[in-house]
Formats: structure tokens, C-alpha cells, sequence
């Protein structure tokens, strides 16, 4: 009933916002939101002419939305969805598009979306809670992007875009206060050292009570603490010549990982259920686990101004540490049946990055484009343990597997785009690339009792090398129409590439050198892009389809470990529209819908075949809207702002049984904002997942046990925010 109430509530503010006139309100759409410069194409360009599928949230929209995480933008991106195992397994999946569980946190595999910080590679680490520090905009761009953006970005990328230092003088402070003791601390400034030398940092830090109570050890779980520092520092010493150099690091602290042991009365037979707490957010384990990452990213920019374009160099340095301690099964007053396992590791991953690319203009702008080359060199060293407890001692031990990759990317780009008559230009692009992957894997058990732990395949253990090179071409075409100066028409054609890798953490030697081959992405894509009613509305639209070959995928073997073959070909399409409305002055509703049809075309392993299945993480339908009122109130100004979305029902894994089923969701977000521009003070109240929805982030189904493993999304949150500016 309460839940009920306030979905009543919530949409009753969206009504009166929606039909509220104000006296004489400002338009309420973020400064950004007409005019937003993005660089979707490697060079900045008006949102709205961009010949890509791209969504980009500016400053102002980060606040007013109340976007703290990257799964508060999938929320309002069409199709974009987020699982998560745990905060260090967060998988990106674009327009059905992502890497299972275990890929991409296998030392030897890659993501499928990838993520891009001022244009520097993030392929490690996963991706913390998003922090808008010193945040320009951040940028979503769905389809194969390889040609300007090379490997891995088969599906689609996440781009974030950092401020950068200017002469002028302004600092920030802001603190915020919620449920579960949630605390939150920031400031920022910028200011001018000299003439020519601009200097910005900016810290901030973040920490809360977790959502899941360990009835066993008694402390709660899934904690937040996060501590990010940025600086800048930026050299003009004339109109030719721009360099910025910029830090980054962030720190996380996380107690627990929780799973939760589902025990409803389709698993109440399972070996686990025996005393197990219905409540999804108590969970039941001897430990607690805890989560513990450091990343860290230095780069340096140069901008030269040539007579017939712009040289760019971006070198950076980016490290990524994290260790964890996950407990799996554990029941503890379930013996002696109880199988008790723990799996705990570490990773340190350093990555160096090269670019030099020349943006050039010719032919009184007929003809533009950027050439480049690009070298990335990534060592990364991960070992994995696994703790088992089994009835019997012959099924008890730890086994350690320690796993070493060095990867080496070399490619060489372009892409022109030449005017073919007035507002008809033609696109070639074109991305050569060139890898080698090599690495150390072993296994050995670590104890001396008499047990073997899975999944180590011989007592005897193993270590094995493995090397592999790959190379691959991904070119680009289109054909851009400017029909009018607000209605841009688009077709393209552009191929993506994600790299091969090594199983890595395997039973045997055989399998842990195992190589599978790299994927294959071929998009078609035709668009529109409008504005209309002197830019009042407006309104994208989007259709694609995407095949697919020698997916990667992923099978998780209960008690062993994730298996990953090139088996799949796979048809995707889909449409995605997305549209702004401000009706009068002061109110803006906005808002997008995308609906996408997934199938494997082939997908056939020894024992089982997919073929026809839903590709995992894809869910069929996906809208969102949002309304935003703002007027004034004497000196002061008031904003309200509503959003709902609600997402079909999916699958998390390629199999498609109903025990991993995706269920459709719902979220509400709002903010009620008061400030006074002219002193440079606001006061908002803020509330997320107003419905208190129980959404699951992912389901680890272990059939011989009868077990489910489930991770769920943050409850209702809410809070308050106070900032000041000057």
C-alpha cells in the first residue's frame, strides 16, 4: 500500500508540473541542452549534427537528474543496460551488446563497452560510483564505434568529459546528507596562476551505511567510501599551442559483497534454504567480504594549431589496483551437508597510451577529417584463490591461480568527410589494428590436506604460457543529408572489432592457454536528428541492425570457473527515439523509448543449443520520462524535477531459463531544488527509487545445489544538498 501511495504521489507532481503556467518562469532547459558540444567523432561538434547514435547528459543535467552512478544513466539512456556481479563486475550491454560475467575481469579478456576518461582507454577496473567532480558532460555512443575509437568498442562506449582549466576564478563546496547515514563532502576551484597558466582540483568524498544486514557477523554490508582527487593544470601560451596535464585518483573501500540465497518455494529443497532469512537484504555468510580499489590516471595533452589543421598528442599512464574477498555458499547452520566456498583475489593492471592524431580542414571546409595512429601497452598480473568446504575432506582445499597477460595495440586511422553538393556529405573512414596478447597461467593447491579443491584439475597443478596475435579492419561509411539548418538525415555503415583473449582461470592446463578468437560486428544504422517549433521540440529517431560473429561467449561451471568460446552469430535490431518538449517558458518534459529484438542465429555447444535465444542483458522495450519545472520565487528560484522508467523483462545469461530471468523493473528519481543564483546557493532535497523497487543486478544459478545467488540494486535513498558557489 505504501508503495503504492507513493507512485500515486510521485506522479501526481509529474501531472502538476506538466500542466502548471508559471508568470514568468525562464526556460528550464539545462544551459546545454540546445547547443551541447560533444566529440563524439574525435572533434567537437553541436550534438545535433553528429551522424551518430549519441546521448549526452551536460553538467546541469548531471545535477538536475540527481546522476550520481553509471547506472543512473543507463536509466535514462535508450539502449544501455547495466549488470552488476559485484562493484568490481559492473557489464555494460549496448543494444544487447556486453561481456558476461568473468570476461572482462579475466586478466586475459576485454569488455564489449568500453569506457573513455578525457579520451583516455579505461578497458580495467570496472567503474566506481560515477563522480561528478569536475565533470563537463558525459557521452553515450551506441553502435560499433572502431574506426575513431579502436578496440573494443563493439557495442558502444561511455565517454567521460572532465572541465578544463580557464583564467577564470570560481570555487565550489557542496555537502549532502541522507538515509543510511549517507555523507557526502566536495569541493572544486579554478583559478589563474598567470597569463598563460589556468590550474583546477577538486576533491571529494562519499560514504554511507550498506543496504544488506550479515545476520551472521552482525555488521551491515555493502558499504559505501569513496574518495576521488582531480587536478589540472593547463599552459596557453599563445593561440596556437594548448597542453593540459591532468591527475585522477580515486579510492574505494567497500565492505561486503552480498548475495542473497533465494529460497522461495521453488528452491526450498536446495541444500542451502535451511534457515535462510526471507528478507532480500539480509544475506547469511561467515564473512563479509570486502572490496578495496585504487585507480589512478595521468595524462597530458597537446593541442598545436597548424595552418591546415590541429595536431593533437594524448600520452597517459593509467593504473588499477583492487583486491576482494567474496563469500559464495555459506549456510552456517546447515552442516553437515553445508559446502562452504570463498573466493578472494588481487589485480594490478598498469596501461600506458599513445595517440597522435591531426584534425585537418581543406577546400573551404568541402572537405574535413583527422588521421592517426595509436599505440596502447597494458601488463596485467590478477591471482584468484578459491576456499571450499566440502561435506566430505576429499572435496576441501584452496586452490590459487595466478594469471600474468601483457597486451600490445598498434593501429593506424582516418576518416574524411567531403562535401559532395551543399549539405550532402559522404563519410569514409577506416581503422587498422594490430595486437598481441601473451601470458602466464597456473594453478596449484595451497594447502596440505587431502582434499582437491575445484577447479583445479590435478593435484599436481599446472603452468602453462600462451601467445596469440590477432589484427583486424574496421572501416566506416556514411552519408549525411542537413535537409534544413534543424533537421539533420543519416545513414551509415561501420564495422567493430573486440579483441581475443586466454580462458586464464581454468581447471587445466589444456584450458587456462586456451585462446578464443576475436568478435566481430558489422552496424547499419539510418537516423534522424530534429528540432522543431523554434526549437521547442525536439525529436530523434534512430533505427539499426547489427550481426554479429564468433561472439564470445561466457558458461559458468558451478564450482569451476567461466568458459569462454567463440560459438555464436547473433541479429540485432532495433529502433531508439528520444525527445525534448518545452511547451512554455519554465517547463521542459523529456524523454526516450527504445525497443530492441535480439536472437542468436547460431549457437550451438556439445550438449546444448541456443539458437533462437535472446542474447543475455537485452531487454525488449525501455522508456523513460521526465519532467522539469522551474519558476521564480522573488530572488530565489524553485525547480522540480520528476523521472520514471521502467525496463521489459530480460535475461542475464544466453540460456534464457527462468531462473535468470531479468524481471521488469520501475525506478523514481526526483529533486526539489531552491537556490539563489545571484549569491551562488542551493538547497535541494532529492529521493531515488522513490517505489522502494527490489531490482536484482545479476543471478548466479548453481542447478546441482538448487541455488540462487542475488545481488539486488540500492533501496530507496534520500537526502538533502546544500552548495555554494563563487
Amino acid at each position: 500500500m505504501a508503495r503504492t501511495e507513493i507512485r500515486i504521489t510521485t506522479l501526481l507532481l509529474a501531472g502538476t508540473a506538466a500542466i502548471a503556467v508559471p508568470a514568468a518562469a525562464q526556460d528550464s532547459a539545462p544551459r546545454d541542452s540546445d547547443d551541447i558540444i560533444v566529440t563524439a567523432q574525435r572533434q567537437e561538434q553541436r550534438l545535433q549534427d553528429v551522424p551518430v547514435s549519441v546521448t549526452a547528459f551536460g553538467a546541469d543535467q548531471l545535477r538536475d537528474n540527481s546522476v550520481e552512478t553509471v547506472q543512473d544513466i543507463a536509466i535514462r539512456t535508450p539502449g544501455l543496460a547495466i549488470s552488476a556481479v559485484d562493484p568490481v563486475n559492473t557489464n555494460f550491454s549496448m543494444r544487447g551488446i556486453g561481456s558476461a560475467p568473468g570476461i572482462s575481469q579475466n586478466a586475459g579478456g576485454d569488455p564489449s563497452v568500453v569506457v573513455f576518461v578525457d579520451g583516455v582507454y579505461a578497458g580495467r577496473g570496472g567503474t566506481p560510483d560515477l563522480d561528478a567532480l569536475d565533470l563537463e558532460r558525459v557521452e553515450v555512443l551506441r553502435g560499433p564505434q572502431g574506426t575513431l575509437f579502436g578496440k573494443n568498442a563493439i557495442g558502444g562506449l561511455v565517454q567521460f568529459v572532465s572541465r578544463k582549466p580557464t583564467d577564470e576564478e570560481s570555487f565550489h563546496f557542496e555537502g549532502t546528507y541522507g538515509n543510511y547515514d549517507r555523507i557526502g563532502v566536495t569541493a572544486r576551484g579554478n583559478m589563474a596562476l598567470t597569463d598563460t597558466i589556468y590550474f583546477s582540483a577538486g576533491v571529494s568524498h562519499k560514504q554511507r551505511d550498506g543496504f544488506e544486514y550479515n545476520e551472521t557477523t552482525g555488521h551491515r554490508v555493502n558499504d559505501l567510501n569513496l574518495t576521488t582527487g582531480r587536478a589540472a593544470l593547463r599552459f596557453v601560451p599563445n593561440d596556437t599551442l594548448d597542453i593540459i596535464l591532468r591527475a585522477d585518483i580515486s579510492h574505494q573501500d567497500q565492505k561486503g559483497n552480498p548475495r542473497h540465497n533465494n529460497c522461495d518455494s521453488s528452491f526450498q529443497d536446495g541444500i542451502h534454504c535451511v534457515g535462510i532469512n526471507p528478507d532480500p537484504r539480509v544475506v547469511n555468510a561467515y564473512i563479509d567480504g570486502e572490496i578495496k580499489r585504487t585507480i589512478q590516471t595521468y595524462s597530458g595533452e597537446v593541442n598545436i594549431d597548424l595552418p591546415f589543421g590541429t595536431l593533437t598528442s594524448l600520452t597517459a599512464l593509467r593504473k588499477v589496483k583492487f583486491n576482494f574477498v567474496t563469500p559464495f555458499f555459506s549456510n552456517p547452520i546447515n552442516p553437515p551437508a553445508q559446502i562452504e566456498s570463498t573466493s578472494f583475489g588481487e589485480e594490478n593492471n598498469s596501461q600506458f597510451s599513445q595517440e597522435l592524431r591531426l584534425a585537418f580542414d581543406a577546400w573551404d571546409g568541402r572537405l574535413k577529417g583527422q588521421t592517426g595512429v595509436y599505440f596502447l601497452k597494458e601488463n596485467n598480473d590478477r591471482i584468484e584463490g578459491q576456499i571450499q568446504d566440502f561435506p566430505t575432506p576429499e572435496g576441501s582445499g584452496t586452490g590459487i591461480y595466478p594469471q600474468s597477460v601483457n597486451a600490445r595495440s598498434f593501429a593506424i586511422f582516418g576518416q574524411v568527410d567531403v562535401e559532395i553538393v551543399p549539405s550532402l556529405t559522404a563519410t569514409v573512414g577506416a581503422r587498422m589494428t594490430w595486437e598481441r596478447k601473451s601470458g602466464r597461467f597456473a594453478g596449484y593447491k595451497a594447502d596440505d590436506g587431502p582434499g582437491l579443491p575445484p577447479p583445479l584439475g590435478s593435484l599436481d597443478g599446472y603452468d602453462v604460457t600462451g601467445k596469440k596475435s590477432w589484427k583486424a579492419f574496421t572501416p566506416r561509411f556514411a552519408l549525411n543529408w542537413k535537409a534544413t539548418d534543424d533537421v539533420l538525415l543519416y545513414a551509415s555503415v561501420a564495422r567493430g572489432y573486440k579483441s581475443g583473449g586466454f580462458q586464464g582461470l581454468s581447471g587445466t592446463a589444456a584450458g587456462a592457454s586456451t585462446p578464443y578468437d576475436p568478435e566481430f560486428a558489422w552496424g547499419y544504422e539510418i537516423g534522424a536528428k530534429t528540432d522543431w517549433l523554434d526549437r521547442r521540440l525536439r525529436l530523434n529517431v534512430a533505427a539499426f541492425r547489427t550481426d554479429y560473429s564468433d561472439l564470445q561467449i561466457s558458461q559458468l561451471v558451478p564450482l569451476c570457473c567461466v568458459v569462454v568460446s567463440n560459438a555464436a552469430k547473433a541479429r540485432i535490431k532495433g529502433i531508439e527515439v528520444e525527445a525534448v518538449v518545452r511547451p512554455v517558458d519554465g517547463l521542459q518534459i523529456d524523454g526516450s523509448y527504445s525497443w530492441l529484438d535480439t536472437k542468436f542465429i547460431e549457437y550451438a555447444i556439445p550438449g546444448t543449443d541456443y539458437t533462437g535465444n535472446q542474447l543475455p542483458r537485452s531487454p525488449r522495450n525501455k522508456f523513460n520520462i521526465g519532467g522539469q519545472f522551474e519558476r521564480p520565487i522573488g530572488d530565489l528560484t524553485a525547480k522540480l524535477r520528476v523521472d520514471y522508467s521502467w525496463v521489459d523483462d530480460a535475461y542475464f545469461e544466453a540460456s534464457n531459463i527462468p531462473q535468470q530471468l531479468w524481471p521488469a523493473h520501475e525506478n523514481v528519481d526526483a529533486r526539489l531544488s531552491l537556490s539563489n543564483p545571484d549569491d551562488g546557493w542551493e538547497l535541494s532535497l532529492w529521493g531515488k527509487n522513490l517505489t522502494n523497487e527490489l531490482t536484482p543486478t545479476y543471478v548466479t544459478w548453481f542447478s546441482a545445489y538448487r541455488q540462487l545467488l542475488t545481488p539486488y540494486a540500492p533501496p530507496r535513498t534520500y537526502g538533502a544538498t546544500v552548495a555554494f558557489s563563487f
